[in-house]
Formats: structure tokens, C-alpha cells, sequence
């Protein structure tokens, strides 16, 4: 327990000025609950009690509109007097310190608190979804009747402590100066007078069960932070605005009717070495415009200690990771990125965080942001610690943390990770080392409500932004609306299909492996849940090869099936995202440490996947039967080719009157090329190692044949494509390459071909 507040000491006779005995021991010991009960000016005996605390200084005095008083030195810090004059309106302090050095300063505890009753009470009962506008450093200026009073506002949530105070550059780091009072619900605050950006500092913590010894903490708050491996917070220049702010609302009107949606995941640190926010705002930037994503998504940009982490495991989880710039980095980042029309997701951790001693674990002394039982406090993958999702102050946190992301960075969406090990008190824990729910299931119900309560927050805030789970598990309903029980994500991260997609293509024998049927199987699924086809940053680490290296046969044979698969992933329903690397089919494994195989760029043979990667960006795009009715599954068909190796699958537009239609130019990739409205795709994909001749059904209703819209052999060897070309005999048959995707589209009858796309020379 805190230490209570103690009843004000008597006043010596001798010297109304002084302290108790039992207040300066409180003082003395960092642990009293109310120094703004001894500070400021006060009535006494008919004048004044002024009183200060500037432990280094060597003389203190006050200073009023009309008089200057000198306050003694009462030792441990304390400066004080007795004056016979009425309280004054305001006054400043002129505080000399060693070698003459004087400055004119404010008076910080005679300031109200910074943080509002209502505040605090939304905060007790988890209702609070802004906390960053009320807790940790908040540079402000205080009205005063003689003028403004420049300085930052320090607030902490740290129910169990003894006492809090600031430390940090502007004390030396002695702890000595800024004791914090304490609030209700646990919340201390104080406000430091000439104070500001750029300094550094953290909260000095003494606990009930050792009140003479004390830790250090970073503040969980915090707008920014100091470079790894140090770990002091910084206190932000909160100028930072958006210049986007009208243009994302725009963004956000138009996400709420389907779009395509193509991503390009990005480490920041490695994608370019060193990592920068404002050179990626520039390079970066220009190449996904090049490649024609949609979308820019980042793993973690919050800061962590281990950059081998990548990210996900997060000890200041309001700061921009200082590794690549500052937070206006980070924001002419994404301005640069809406600029150029593509929307930023990031990837957000609250499945757990690091044990760290300076951070979040046992903050005040106990379990706080993690829970108290250790079967649900330990996460057993990654020696990490879980969010106590019961607690109504976390909650807060973590929701208030999403929308900060949201609202001050104007990012476009979260990509939650690790959503699986929130889901289930069980996850990767043997029998007996975990605890059943009250029900006695395995579910967490806490961490359940909590996400369905965050995807409702986004919702309110930022309508239209995209918030995908990444879920191992598959759990029915996450992307189903709230009303109707389920999360209501946008989308969730299919793994299962990236699995069977690498899986088919590595088949040594397709036709026996039965890739046909087990496509069949997968696409009567694929509606179920929003998804997102993911070929992500885990699919090229830890010893797995990549896509490329996984499939069979020699190296042509091996690039030649790695393009058959991103055709059929981009006919596939579903988002699309490739990792960085994969958009020119990197054959070596992501290293954080040496970053992307860049030189591969010199191979023709990756830069013709790069410029299929290119090609499929645009037509998907274009052609609206790829996204506008992916949930729906009428706009899916499956096609028997007769052929154990061959997928039919055909991609259709939804009649008016069973869904919506985009208008005519609304996707992002309209107007380039002047092919009419597409209104079926027919996606043929080949797994086998022989070309095959596939029979094509009736093209639909006005349209007198197939034509062909994009060979991913065409993005081979050269002399492949020259010596076979793709002919349609009759327009009832296409033959098909050995490890190749085609994609048909119908001719109108009497109308022109679609003109079939190539690679660039």
C-alpha cells in the first residue's frame, strides 16, 4: 500500500516558516503524497509563508510586483520565510546556483494539477481512449495573472507507490527537485516551469515495501525516447501537425466502400541501411509508388531495446523508435506516403512486452500493466510478459495507444500481432500451466471484449481504417461485425493459405499431391473471413528459405513457379501483401542486420519479377471483379479444368442487384490503358512441370471469346516467351506453360481484345 497522506505537523512559534519533523522525513525519503501542501505561499499569521524547494541552489527569493523577499535555507533543499504581506496575485522565484548564476523562475507547485477530476475518474474506469492528451510529459504554457508560465506538465500512473518524483537532465538526475503529488485513482503529477522539448527524463519510483531504495522508470507515455541502448524518455515538441489531415479524412470517406488493397511490408531499419524516416519518405516511397501497392506496412516503429526483436517487444509504446529520426520523422513519413496516394499501416504489439527492468514490468513495485497470476503474466514463446486485459487502466492504455497511432501520426491502420496468444489462456502453455476462465474454457475473455472494444474505438474515430488481426488460430468471426458477436477487424491475416500456396507450388508432383482439389477445398473457405493474403517477414527467416528457395527443381524452374504463384495470389480473393524483398523474388534469407540482397537487381531474371510484381498492381487495380466483391462469395467460381494439376478459377462481378458496384474510375488504379470494363477474370494456373492445354468454358453472356490478359512466362527468359507463344485455338482452349498462371478476360462480341500485358524490356 501507499503511504497515506499525513496531517499537517505543528508549526514551530519560533518560525512559522519551518517544516514538521514528520513532513521533511516524508520529503527527505522521496515518498510524500502531497509536496504541494508545503510549497508555494501560503497565509500565515497574519502575512505570508513562502516556501520552495531548489535543492542545488545557493539563494532563493521571491519575487512580487512590488517587493522582493529573501527566503532562508532550511536545508534538505528547503527555502523558506515568513513575510507580513497578504497572499500575493503571483510572484516569481530568482534562484541563484554555484558560480553566480541566477534565473527568474516560476513557481511550480503553486500550480493547479494538470490533470482533471473527470480525467482521472475515466481513466479508473477504462472509458478514458485519449490518455496521451492528459498523461506522461506534456509540454504547455500556464496563465498566470503576470503572464504565461512556459514548462511540462509530468503525469504517471503508479497506483502502489510510495512516492514519485521527476528526474532528468534539469536536476542532474538527483530526483530531488520535482517530487509529484498524488492523485486520486494513483496518478501523480507535477508541473516543472522552464522545462522543456528535448530534455531528457524519467519517474524516480519508491515503493511500500522498500521506500529507501527507488527505481528509475521510463515513462509509459512517452512521445519519444532516447536512442537504444539508453532508455530515458524525451519530452516531444508536440508542433508537430499533419499537413494530411484533410486529405486523410477524404481517405477515410472513401474506405468505406471496398478497395483494392495491395501491401508492401517494410522493416524500416533494414530496408535501407541505416534506417531513416525522412530518406524513406523519399526513396522508399518513390519505389512502392513504382511498384503500384496500395499500401505501406511497417513492422514496429515504437521503441524497443533489442533492435533483433524487429519491434515486437515494445517498452515505450507512445514513442517513435528514435533508431530512425524523430517522431516529425515518422510524420513526414506518412505525409510523404498520402502524397503519393498510399496508405500507411503499422504494425501494433499488445500481446505482450518485454521484463525490462526500466519499463513497463512490476512498475510500481508490483504486477500493474501485467497481471498477478504468473500463469497468465508469463508468455512462454518469447520470455515476454502479457497486458493485464482486466484491468480497467490498462485497457485504457492499450486502447488510447491504438488510436494514437490513428489520430496523431494519421496512419491508416493497425496490424495487431500475435492476436492468437491474446485469444487463449492456454496458448503454447502445457497442461497445469495455465488457469481455465470462470467458465472453465480456455478463452480469454478479457482480452476477447478488449479487442471487439478497440476495433469499436477505430471505428468512432477513424471510420474506414483498415485493423487486421494476425491469427494463427483461424477463430471463426474475428473480422464479423461486433452486432453480430464477432471483432469486428477488417481483415485477418490468412496463414493458413500462405502456408498451402508455398505448399502447392513445392509439390514435386502436383498431380499426386492432390494441389487441385486442396485449391478447391481453401476457396470454399475463403469467404469465412476477410482476409489478407499474407507472403510476410516470417515466411523468409529463421532457417525456412523463401518462397523462391522452397520450390522444386532447379533455379529457372524454381522462379518460373514463384511467378505462377503471385498470379494466382493476385486472382485469389483476399488483400495482398508481399514482404520486402519478395516484390523481385529475393532468394536469400532477410537478415535485420545486413537488410534486402538489393544486388539481385542486377539478375534479369528478378527484375522481370519485379516488373510482374508491377504489372499484376496495376491490373488488379483496374479490375474491379479482383476486390470490389471479395465478400462475397457468388463473385467466386470454381471451374473442374480435368486436370489434377490445373486450377480454373474465375472472378465475376456481383449483378446490380445483389451487391454493390464500384462506379466506373473509382479504383486506385484506373485510367491507365484503355481496355474496356473487365466483367470476368479467368485465372489459370499451372502447378505442373509441363505445359498443359486447358479446355475454357463459355465466356460469359455477350462476350464471344477469351483473350489473353497476362502470361507470367512472359516475365521469363526471353527466349521462352519468344519460342511459345499462348494460343487459344478456337477460343475454347489455351495452352497453359509449364509453372505459369494466365489470366483470361471475355472479348465483347464485336468489341476489341484486351490488350495482353508484357514485361518491360
Amino acid at each position: 500500500m501507499a503511504v497515506p497522506p499525513t496531517p499537517p505537523g505543528e508549526v514551530p512559534a519560533a518560525d512559522p516558516a519551518g517544516l514538521s519533523e514528520a513532513d521533511r522525513g516524508l520529503l527527505r525519503a522521496g515518498v510524500h503524497p502531497d509536496p504541494h501542501r508545503l510549497f508555494g505561499a501560503r497565509p500565515a499569521d497574519g502575512g505570508t509563508v513562502f516556501r520552495a524547494l531548489k535543492p542545488a541552489a545557493t539563494h532563493v527569493a521571491v519575487r512580487t510586483a512590488t517587493e522582493v523577499f529573501a527566503l532562508d535555507d532550511h536545508g534538505d533543499g528547503v527555502f523558506a520565510a515568513w513575510a507580513p504581506v497578504p497572499v500575493p496575485d503571483d510572484y516569481r522565484l530568482v534562484v541563484t546556483y554555484p558560480g553566480a548564476r541566477t534565473f527568474v523562475v516560476a513557481d511550480g507547485y503553486r500550480m493547479p494539477p494538470t490533470v482533471g477530476a473527470d480525467d482521472l475518474a475515466a481513466l479508473a474506469a477504462g472509458t478514458h481512449h485519449r490518455l496521451w492528451e492528459v498523461l506522461g510529459a506534456r509540454p504547455m504554457r500556464l496563465g498566470t495573472p503576470t503572464g504565461a508560465v512556459a514548462g511540462t506538465a509530468f503525469s504517471v500512473w503508479a497506483p502502489r507507490a510510495a512516492g514519485v518524483a521527476v528526474v532528468g537532465d534539469f536536476d542532474g538526475w538527483t530526483g530531488f527537485s520535482a517530487p509529484m503529488r498524488r492523485l486520486a485513482g494513483g496518478v501523480w503529477e507535477v508541473f516543472v516551469p522552464e522545462v522543456g522539448p528535448g530534455e531528457l527524463y524519467k519517474f524516480r519510483i519508491r515503493t511500500a515495501d522498500d521506500p529507501a531504495g527507488f527505481r528509475d522508470r521510463a515513462d509509459p507515455m512517452a512521445r519519444a525516447a532516447e536512442l537504444p541502448p539508453k532508455t530515458a524518455s524525451k519530452i516531444a515538441d508536440p508542433g508537430h501537425r499533419l499537413r494530411g489531415r484533410r486529405r486523410r479524412a477524404a481517405r477515410d470517406r472513401a474506405a468505406d466502400r471496398p478497395a483494392p488493397i495491395s501491401v508492401l511490408e517494410v522493416h524500416l531499419g533494414s530496408w535501407r541501411i541505416p534506417g531513416d524516416y525522412r530518406r524513406a519518405a523519399v526513396e522508399l516511397v518513390g519505389y512502392a509508388a513504382e511498384l503500384g501497392v496500395t499500401h505501406l506496412e511497417l513492422l514496429p516503429v515504437a521503441e524497443h531495446p533489442y533492435g533483433g526483436s524487429w519491434g515486437y517487444q515494445v517498452t515505450s509504446y507512445y514513442a517513435p523508435t528514435a533508431r530512425y529520426g524523430d517522431p516529425d520523422g515518422l510524420a513526414a513519413l506518412v505525409d510523404a506516403c498520402h502524397d503519393a496516394g498510399i496508405g500507411v499501416i503499422v504494425d501494433w504489439v499488445p500481446a505482450h512486452f518485454p521484463r525490462d527492468g526500466y519499463a513497463l514490468a512490476r512498475f510500481d513495485g508490483e504486477p500493474l500493466y501485467e497481471p498477478a497470476d504468473p500463469l497468465l503474466a508469463d508468455h512462454p514463446d518469447w520470455g515476454t510478459l502479457t497486458f493485464d486485459y482486466d484491468r480497467p487502466e490498462v485497457r485504457a492504455f492499450l486502447i488510447s495507444n491504438a488510436l494514437y497511432w490513428l489520430e496523431e501520426f494519421g496512419v491508416d491502420g493497425l496490424r495487431i500481432d500475435a492476436v492468437a496468444s491474446m485469444l487463449y489462456r492456454d496458448y503454447s502453455r502445457a497442461p497445469g500451466a495455465w488457469s481455465p476462465n470462470r467458465w472453465g474454457g480456455r478463452e480469454n475473455l478479457a482480452a476477447i471484449s478488449l479487442l471487439a472494444e478497440i476495433t469499436a474505438a477505430i471505428d468512432r474515430a477513424r471510420p474506414g481504417a483498415l485493423v487486421i488481426a494476425e491469427d494463427s488460430s483461424d477463430r471463426p468471426g474475428l473480422t464479423a461485425p461486433r452486432t453480430a458477436g464477432g471483432s469486428g477487424f477488417t481483415h485477418s491475416w490468412d496463414l493458413g493459405w500462405m502456408h498451402a500456396v508455398t505448399a502447392w507450388f513445392g509439390a514435386d508432383d502436383p498431380a499426386a499431391a492432390g494441389v487441385a482439389e486442396a485449391a478447391r477445398t481453401r476457396l470454399a473457405r475463403a469467404h469465412r473471413e476477410t482476409r489478407v493474403l499474407a507472403l510476410g517477414h516470417d515466411e523468409v527467416v529463421h532457417g525456412k528459405g523463401t518462397p523462391v528457395t522452397r520450390m522444386p527443381g532447379p533455379r529457372e524452374v524454381q522462379l518460373a513457379g514463384f511467378r505462377a504463384l503471385l498470379g494466382l495470389m493476385f486472382a485469389w480473393p483476399g488483400a495482398k501483401l508481399l514482404f520486402m524483398g519478395q516484390e523481385y523474388g529475393q532468394t536469400g534469407e532477410w537478415s535485420e542486420f545486413f537488410g534486402l540482397d538489393w544486388k539481385q537487381l542486377r539478375d534479369p531474371a528478378h527484375l522481370r519479377i519485379l516488373a510482374l510484381v508491377s504489372t499484376l498492381n496495376r491490373l488488379y487495380r483496374r479490375t474491379a471483379v479482383l476486390w470490389a466483391f471479395d465478400a462475397d462469395p457468388r463473385s467466386v467460381r470454381w471451374l473442374d479444368a480435368a486436370d489434377p494439376a490445373v486450377v480454373l478459377l474465375l472472378r465475376r462481378a456481383v449483378p446490380d442487384d445483389l451487391g454493390p458496384r464500384p462506379a466506373p474510375g473509382d479504383d486506385a488504379g484506373a485510367g491507365d490503358g484503355d481496355d474496356p470494363e473487365i466483367e470476368a477474370l479467368l485465372c489459370v494456373p499451372n502447378f505442373a512441370f509441363t505445359a498443359r492445354t486447358v479446355v475454357l468454358p463459355e465466356p460469359p453472356v455477350g462476350a464471344d471469346r477469351w483473350t489473353v490478359l497476362l502470361d507470367t512466362a512472359d516475365y521469363g527468359p526471353p527466349e521462352v516467351g519468344a519460342a511459345r507463344p499462348v494460343r487459344i485455338p478456337g477460343g475454347r482452349a489455351v495452352d497453359v506453360p509449364a509453372r505459369s498462371t494466365v489470366w483470361l478476360a471475355p472479348r465483347p462480341a464485336g468489341g476489341a481484345a484486351h490488350t495482353p500485358t508484357r514485361r518491360t524490356p
